[in-house]
């Protein structure tokens, strides 16, 4: 029964968690791990470390997204949209969340440490508190700026960095092209992910403004929001662009992917004008998947040729 109870527990907690939303920041973790992988290492070498990447990036995105919901959560049960989930309905109390959360956090440290024990790379350890207190910054911003939307968008964008660093940090100490292709990865993250969150918030405009929380929606209203998100995902493109440039093991597999991304960031902005809050399940969900998943594949697709 005790063993029921805390799968239950488990279950509840993580179901406002879609795993399959980590696809919006897997894909660039891996891509930059694999761009980070020395030339003739061992097949044992990159299985390793990819593994410890994807574990981390589980266990860091849960850490995260229990953080957003059990510090939202009296806000969450004053909004329709989201008075459902399971703090903000108490159907979960905030102390077996932050135990879940806490113990995500504890088991990202660990499989962080797993790098200096099995690849004697210590950063990842060292740099795993600082790494989640990043990653869950986010849920307070809406307090006290706008430019919350920003902060989400670095919190995705480190991914791809730690990932350089938790296979061969002084790529990114050195700064070598692929580096500096990682970095330029990383701009488009922030850019990318900011953008299409700007869209998102215009569900909770009136809310947010009534409430006296911050964002871009309700400090500039639908039209303001609309051309900032299109701004940002110009910028975000300009940036995908100079990776294609910087990285020279890039070729016409991810050239194709990068106007594939454009194409479809212009289609999301297409539907999003055209359909209003209708067209967000398939803008912010559909597109934007394919986006991370179409430049991940691409991109180690065009390494291993």
């Amino acid at each position: 029964m005790k063993g029921y109870t805390v799968m239950r527990t488990l279950s509840l907690a993580l179901s406002d968690i879609k795993l399959a939303h980590s696809v919006f920041a897997m894909p660039f973790a891996i891509l930059a791990g694999a761009m980070a992988v020395p030339a003739g290492a061992s097949a044992g070498f990159v299985a390793g470390v990819l593994g410890l990447i994807v574990a981390c990036m589980v266990l860091a995105r849960t850490w995260a997204m229990l953080v957003n919901r059990l510090a939202d959560a009296g806000i969450d049960a004053e909004n329709p949209r989201t008075a459902g989930r399971v703090f903000a309905s108490g159907r979960l109390g905030k102390q077996q969340g932050w135990l879940i959360a806490l113990g995500c956090a504890g088991f990202f440290a660990l499989v962080c440490a797993g790098f200096w024990l099995f690849f004697e790379n210590p950063w990842p350890l060292v740099l795993s508190l600082p790494v989640l207190g990043w990653i869950a910054l986010y849920s307070y911003t809406k307090r006290f700026t706008a430019l919350c939307h920003v902060f989400l968008g670095g919190a995705l964008a480190v991914s791809p960095v730690a990932a350089v660093i938790a296979v061969r940090p002084e790529m990114l100490w050195t700064l070598e092209p692929g580096a500096r292709a990682v970095l330029a990865i990383a701009g488009f993250v922030l850019l990318w992910v900011a953008g299409f969150d700007v869209a998102y918030a215009l569900q909770d405009l009136e809310f947010d403004r009534e409430k006296g929380l911050r964002s871009i929606p309700a400090a500039l209203g639908w039209k303001g929001s609309l051309w900032t998100s299109r701004a940002m995902h110009a910028g975000a493109f300009g940036l995908l662009c100079w990776a294609n440039v910087l990285e020279p093991r890039f070729g016409a597999v991810v050239a194709c992917a990068t106007l594939g991304v454009g194409g479809l960031l212009i289609y999301e902005h297409v539907v999003l004008a055209r359909r209003g809050l209708a067209g967000l399940p398939m803008a912010f969900f559909t597109v934007n998947g394919v986006v991370s998943v179409l430049l991940g594949a691409a991109g180690v697709l065009d390494l291993l040729v």
